[in-house]
């Protein structure tokens, strides 16, 4: 594939779900462009792929005809269908879809308690302390699978791991005081190991934003 032909991902460096589709991309060793973006100002041709103007974008292009990703799990399942030597993807369908419930709960009820905790005014809420204990409750389930395993994904890293972290992080970081007090221990140190992880340091590489030029091809 020639460099102009690459997969181009729009990323932003903090947004969770950029991360992860980063770790995925990173993980499957398939060569793309990396597009920083100013989320204050997005570029044009980003919004041109993709209306709703969130990130991650992955533009794949080829004599065939060109797609767009819009969505971060369908971006880390591209990634990770073309090539996954470090064997993230489920081996078998019980357990995709197990990883996929867990993605998706994720990705629901634990990502809005997670808003509402971190920016409770965005909500009319004067705190976020009660979505955060609800949060919680979801958390210490995963504590418990931790505490039976090493992953959530089993014995190794994977595809449940990859999406969740992100988030897991930023609920940690929100008040790394009051993470740190409490009694999920194996969850804790497994977050403690993603964010200490040369996979983590790689993808946190700070890009100089992407700057469009005066044509596109």
């Amino acid at each position: 594939m020639s460099e102009s032909a690459l997969p181009v991902l729009y990323s932003f460096r903090r947004c969770p779900y950029a991360m992860r589709a980063r770790l995925a991309l990173l993980a499957s060793g398939v060569a793309h462009e990396h597009r920083e973006v100013v989320l204050k100002q997005k570029p044009a041709h980003m919004l041109s792929l993709s209306p709703k103007g969130t990130v991650p974008v992955l533009w794949l292009r080829s004599t065939a005809g060109d797609r767009v990703l819009e969505q971060s799990l369908d971006i880390m399942q591209w990634a990770l269908r073309e090539h996954d030597p470090l064997k993230w993807l489920p081996r078998s369908e019980v357990a995709m879809q197990e990883a996929l419930a867990l993605i998706a709960y994720n990705d629901g009820p634990f990502k809005q308690q997670l808003d509402r905790y971190k920016y409770p005014n965005r909500s009319g809420l004067d705190s976020g302390a009660a979505d955060r204990d609800a949060a919680a409750l979801w958390l210490r389930t995963l504590d418990g699978q931790l505490r039976a395993q090493p992953f959530l994904a089993g014995g190794h890293f994977g595809l449940a791991d990859a999406a969740v972290a992100p988030f897991v992080r930023q609920y940690a970081h929100t008040n790394p005081t009051w993470f740190a007090g409490q009694s999920w221990l194996a969850l804790a140190k497994w977050l403690e190991d993603f964010e200490a992880s040369a996979l983590f340091a790689a993808i946190m590489h700070k890009h100089t934003p992407w700057q469009e030029p005066l044509s596109m091809p």
